[in-house]
């Protein structure tokens, strides 16, 4: 049984961003294919690239590896978020920015599959790790639905908060069933669905 993943602050710094990306890549791809308890840190460093010593450097084990590349992913994807290209109305914005997220799972379906399988089981080997991630998540999509609010009739009796929450799961299932089901389901198509949840909250 693999230990714990350490709490993010006493993990060793990455030394390169890069380092990291080609982790995160090789892992992903890795991942994907065969599920985390299949994948070992010998195959993960050759596939990025890099010796087990650095992986274990600046890891520790193969369990804080994953917990860091997943914390890495939602980096990327809030960045991508705050990239989201600005619309005059708050529902476009927000429309924008899940359209970035779908865009993203799409680029790194494990990732999305991973996060997907893990943040809801209880207990999990990254449930702390994830909990944590989902809040960060949670909490950027909950401020575009504030600004939503603050410029529509919305149920007052619904916090923006959960709003986000169920966004959030749509978005992970909705793109992961367009992945995996429905290829052929153009992107405008997934997000119109998504954007169900939203157009549900405006009154």
């Amino acid at each position: 049984m693999s230990e714990p993943a350490r709490p993010a602050q006493t993990r060793r710094p990455v030394r390169t961003n890069a380092t990291r990306q080609k982790l995160f890549e090789a892992s992903m791809l890795l991942i994907g294919e065969r599920g985390p308890a299949n994948v070992t840190v010998d195959e993960i460093a050759a596939a990025a690239g890099v010796s087990k010593g650095t992986v274990y450097y600046n890891f520790g084990s193969k369990s804080e590896m994953i917990a860091a590349l997943l914390e890495h992913g939602v980096e990327m994807l809030e960045s991508r978020l705050a990239s989201a290209s600005p619309a005059a109305k708050a529902v476009d914005d927000l429309q924008e920015m899940l359209g970035a997220m779908l865009d993203f799972f799409a680029e790194y379906p494990s990732f999305a599959q991973l996060l997907v399988s893990e943040m809801w089981r209880t207990p999990g080997e990254w449930h702390e790790t994830l909990t944590l991630l989902r809040e960060r998540l949670v909490s950027v999509i909950g401020a575009a639905v504030e600004r939503v609010a603050q410029e529509n009739q919305v149920d007052t009796q619904i916090t923006p908060a959960s709003v986000a929450g169920a966004i959030l799961g749509a978005t992970f299932v909705i793109g992961l069933d367009r992945l995996v089901f429905h290829p052929d389901r153009s992107r405008e198509q997934a997000l119109a669905v998504v954007m169900t949840v939203i157009r549900g909250y405006l009154r």
